[in-house]
């Protein structure tokens, strides 16, 4: 069998897979949840076994540190993925919800009833939980799931998968339910994509190369999260002693994931006061700092910040600072620059918090608050399948609900239309 009909194969198996999932009971995918979380627990060392091979090639390749801290399975998230399968499994099921029931003059009552979208494809790269989120998510909202992951945890993602799927099939669920693609050929991708008639959706989780590749090949609707240019105000009213807290963890707590920030914005009337030591504290740690003309006279010895600066998601121990005048330019340059997708601001005054949730254009805004919350599990959600940076049909972390869709259902007693 060649590479273009072994993806077909998987996608057709996973088409059969989603219209079995989408009629089937809560309390039936509970039970499936509840044996892939069992597996995860039992078989822990297998798995660790398995990721040790993916960062051993990782170091090898001479990987980033933060990529490869992203790709480390260790104990706390490895138990961290079958909390989140138990999570999952107690939360409420929306299949089947009706919404918006109404009655129109004629009679008819029309409302709408939420579906599962279908079958969901996940290319993403590095974070071999992702395997499990993904999965356990489209589950519980009723779709079949195909993964890609990416080569740098092939591993990690084949013991992971086959470990859930022999789980599902335990519960009496179809195999094509969950599918990994195991292949590392990147035309398996491009095949992936072409395959509208029986995917109905493309996740992307990844590096920004990797999802405008896809974007631009894909004739299945693709749900984008393209980067996470995250920023931290500090108003003038901010308190102080808060707000290196908060940066320090925004920047410093996880480097290489999408909701750590990447720009530090300083409004000028404490800039001198706050700077020296905010930077001393990153550079303690090994924090590059790139920052304008403001900065370094505050500062000596930093790295000047180019214009690409400011749009750039380091993904690493690296920051860019910006003294600012106040409120509008901070609120300007995030709109200007940033991605969308989490930004914050530390202050004390209740109107420049209200104006700065309300004029930031992004999926998550926050109040005295760090952006590393922006995550699922954080949010309520269980976990997450994605952060969309886009307005359709989702935004934000991408839970069990936004895996839905919905379907019109109508009530008569004889109409006809004249």
């Amino acid at each position: 069998m060649n590479l273009k009909e072994e993806i077909l194969k998987i996608a057709k198996e996973a088409k059969f897979a989603s219209q079995k999932l989408a009629n089937l009971s809560s309390t039936v995918k509970d039970e499936a949840l509840l044996r892939m979380a069992e597996s995860i627990k039992v078989n822990k060392e297998k798995i660790k076994e398995e990721n040790s091979k993916d960062v051993a090639l990782a170091e090898e390749k001479g990987l980033s540190k933060a990529l490869i801290d992203r790709l480390t399975l260790n104990d706390k998230r490895i138990t961290g993925m079958w909390h989140t399968l138990e999570e999952i499994a107690r939360m409420e099921d929306p299949i089947g919800k009706i919404e918006s029931m109404q009655k129109r003059p004629n009679g008819l009552q029309i409302g709408k009833a939420v579906v599962p979208l279908g079958v969901i494809g996940i290319i993403y790269e590095a974070r071999p939980n992702v395997t499990v989120d993904a999965a356990g998510l489209c589950l519980k909202a009723g779709n079949a799931t195909i993964l890609r992951g990416g080569s740098e945890a092939i591993y990690s993602n084949i013991i992971l998968a086959d470990l859930l799927k022999k789980a599902i099939q335990k519960a009496g669920l179809p195999s094509g339910s969950i599918q990994l693609i195991k292949t590392t050929n990147r035309e398996a991708v491009m095949e992936m994509l072409k395959l509208d008639e029986y995917i109905d959706v493309i996740i992307p989780r990844g590096g920004e190369s990797l999802i405008r590749a896809v974007t631009e090949n894909s004739t299945i609707p693709v749900i984008k999260h393209y980067k996470g240019v995250c920023h931290t105000y500090v108003d003038e009213e901010a308190d102080l002693e808060m707000a290196e807290k908060i940066c320090f963890n925004a920047k410093v707590q996880r480097p290489g994931v999408c909701n750590a920030m990447e720009t530090l914005l300083v409004n000028e009337k404490i800039a001198a006061q706050f700077l020296p030591r905010m930077i001393k504290k990153f550079q303690g740690v090994g924090v590059e700092i790139r920052g304008d003309r403001k900065t370094s006279q505050i500062v000596e010895g930093i790295k000047k910040a180019s214009e690409e600066d400011w749009r750039t998601e380091y993904l690493d121990l690296i920051l860019s600072v910006k003294v600012v005048k106040g409120i509008d330019e901070a609120i300007n340059h995030i709109n200007s620059y940033g991605s969308g997708h989490s930004d914050a601001i530390i202050t004390n005054n209740y109107s420049k918090s209200r104006k700065f949730l309300q004029e930031v254009d992004s999926a998550a805004v926050y109040v005295n608050a760090s952006t590393r919350f922006t995550d699922g599990g954080e949010f309520g959600l269980g976990a997450e399948i994605g952060i969309s940076t886009q307005k359709l049909h989702a935004r934000g972390p991408m839970g069990v609900n936004e895996l839905t869709s919905t379907k019109f259902i109508i009530l008569g007693d004889g109409q006809i239309r004249e």
